[in-house]
C-alpha cells in the first residue's frame, strides 16, 4: 500500500465514532421530554382573600391566567354572599392556569406559601371562618405529591408548629362573581386599603421574616419566583 497512513487514519477515526458516547441522542431526548410537557396546568389554591391571592400569584412569570371562585362545598353555584356566611362549605379559591415549561409546580408552590399564614388554622389574617382556611385542592397524583412535598419543605421552619394548610382532592370550581375578578386592578385604592386594614403583609413579615436561614426562600413582603433573574 503506497499511503499506509492514510489507511491507518481512517480506522483509527472509525473506531473513534464507534466507541464516542453520543451526545446528539442526549440532546434529542432532552428535546422529546420537554415536548412532552404540557404547556398549561391548572390547580385551585386557597389562601383567605381571593382578591390577595390572585394578585399575588398573577405577578409570577409562567401564570397565564388566575380566576378568583370557590370551591370545595356542597352547594351548587354559590354566590359570594351564601359563601361568606361560611354555610356552603366552599373556600374562596384561585384556579391558577401556568405554563409548567416556565413555572414549575414546585416553585409555583413555593409562592403559594410565601403568600399565605400556613400557621392559621381559623381563617387567614383579618378574615375568619371555614370558607377563608388555605388549601391546596390537587388534581392528579403528581400535583398531590409536589403539595406534599412542599409541605415537608417548609415544615423544618415552623420548629414543629402544626400546618393548618389542608391538602384536598381536587372539587368543583364555581368562578365568583365578575366584579371580584382582577379586583386589585379594578379598584385598586379600595384593595389596597382592605389589604392594609387586613394587615396581610404585616403578618406575612411576621410568619416570614425569619425563614430564609432555614430554607424558604423570598424576602418579607416580596413573591418568591424561584427564577433567577
Amino acid at each position: 500500500m503506497k499511503h499506509p497512513s492514510v489507511a491507518i487514519v481512517l480506522i483509527l477515526g472509525f473506531l473513534g465514532q464507534l466507541f464516542m458516547p453520543c451526545p446528539s441522542l442526549a440532546s434529542q431526548d432532552l428535546t422529546a421530554s420537554e415536548a412532552l410537557l404540557p404547556t398549561e396546568e391548572e390547580i385551585v389554591l386557597a389562601g383567605g382573600c381571593f382578591w390577595c391571592l390572585e394578585s399575588d400569584l398573577e405577578k409570577l412569570p409562567g401564570v397565564i391566567d388566575a380566576v378568583s371562585g370557590y370551591s370545595g362545598g356542597t352547594v351548587e353555584n354559590p354566590s359570594y354572599r351564601m359563601v361568606s356566611s361560611g354555610t356552603t362549605g366552599h373556600l374562596e379559591v384561585v384556579k391558577v392556569t401556568f405554563d409548567p415549561r416556565i413555572l414549575p409546580l414546585p416553585t409555583l408552590l413555593r409562592s403559594f406559601w410565601r403568600n399565605i399564614d400556613p400557621l392559621d388554622g381559623g381563617g387567614q389574617f383579618c378574615d375568619r371562618g371555614e370558607q377563608y382556611s388555605s388549601a391546596i385542592f390537587t388534581a392528579t397524583e403528581v400535583q398531590e405529591q409536589a403539595a406534599r412535598e412542599s409541605l415537608e419543605a417548609i415544615r423544618p421552619a415552623f420548629g414543629g408548629q402544626p400546618i393548618a394548610t389542608a391538602i384536598r382532592p381536587s372539587a368543583p370550581f364555581f368562578p365568583a362573581e365578575d366584579y371580584h375578578q382582577d379586583y386589585a386592578r379594578k379598584q385598586k385604592l379600595k384593595y389596597d386599603y382592605y389589604r392594609w386594614r387586613c394587615g396581610r403583609d404585616r403578618r406575612l413579615n411576621e410568619v416570614w421574616s425569619d425563614k430564609e436561614q432555614a430554607g424558604v426562600p423570598g424576602t418579607p413582603g416580596s413573591i418568591d419566583t424561584g427564577l433567577a433573574g
